[in-house]
């Protein structure tokens, strides 16, 4: 949906009616195209993104706030874990969308890998890396700040309670994500580097950098361009946030009890 000029029979209207043409056009398991690659990266990269965002939180508070939750210092840590994690996730974000863009020469992760680290370089995989960093760090700034904010509201005591992190994360994820739509737009473009879009736009060779991509998506479809897959965005972060602090949250408190458990005297 984030396509600026695409293939007549890959044109989109609504997330429904994409999902279902790709599925009976492309095949019922086209829309899970790349799931194993992002499973590769997601695990090593969440891993350093809260460890880092819990590390950088407490540390920023004792100067920010010295007493409480500062939403600056969330805000900082959020974009601090954000660079660790998206030094992982960015290859993996490449070699997805190269394979999920319609009638992809690549049939599997590992074959794509192997063309664009032979054909583009190493540095293909990073080429939208300041892009994703400049998306993922007002992302992850207003993900967190929302997040905390919200778990003062529902949850002030800040203990375990599912609800409230189900709906926290859901509604930080989904706020997150319409307000950084437009940096999206230009990333998909800066990874995918879609031929029929650069020869419509007069690029030869390779589009790179955040605001040549913005000239590019605006030269293309105007204003509209940049907010192309809001709905399916939102809709795609909302269960995505959800689900990632619900499970942090409860492996958080399961590992906290033991460990306090183990430590008490009998």
């Amino acid at each position: 949906m984030q396509s600026l000029s695409p293939d007549p029979r890959a044109q989109y209207t609504s997330i429904y009616g994409a999902l279902k043409r790709i599925m009976r056009t492309e095949g019922f398991w086209r829309p899970l195209r790349g799931l194993n690659v992002m499973i590769m990266g997601a695990g090593p990269a969440h891993a350093m993104y809260f460890a880092c965002y819990e590390n950088m939180k407490r540390t920023l508070n004792d100067v920010f706030h010295h007493q409480g939750n500062s939403h600056l210092a969330n805000g900082i840590a959020g974009s601090m874990a954000t660079l660790l994690h998206d030094a992982v996730m960015n290859p993996a974000e490449v070699v997805k969308q190269r394979l999920q863009m319609y009638n992809s020469q690549h049939r599997s992760a590992l074959s794509c890998i192997r063309t664009v680290w032979r054909t583009e370089g190493l540095g293909a995989f990073y080429r939208s890396y300041t892009t994703q960093l400049t998306m993922n760090i007002p992302f992850q700034s207003i993900h967190f700040i929302t997040y905390e904010f919200l778990q003062e509201q529902v949850n002030p005591h800040r203990t375990y309670n599912p609800q409230s992190h189900i709906i926290s994360g859901g509604l930080a994820g989904a706020l997150a994500a319409a307000a950084t739509t437009p940096l999206d737009v230009c990333k998909t473009l800066l990874n995918t580097q879609e031929n029929v879009a650069l020869s419509l736009a007069n690029i030869s060779g390779r589009l790179s950098g955040m605001a040549n991509a913005f000239r590019t998506v605006y030269q293309l479809n105007g204003l509209a361009g940049y907010f192309k897959g809001i709905q399916a965005r939102v809709i795609y972060q909302m269960p995505s946030t959800a689900i990632s602090w619900s499970v942090y949250e409860f492996f958080k408190y399961f590992l906290t009890k033991r460990q306090l458990e183990n430590r008490a005297p009998y």
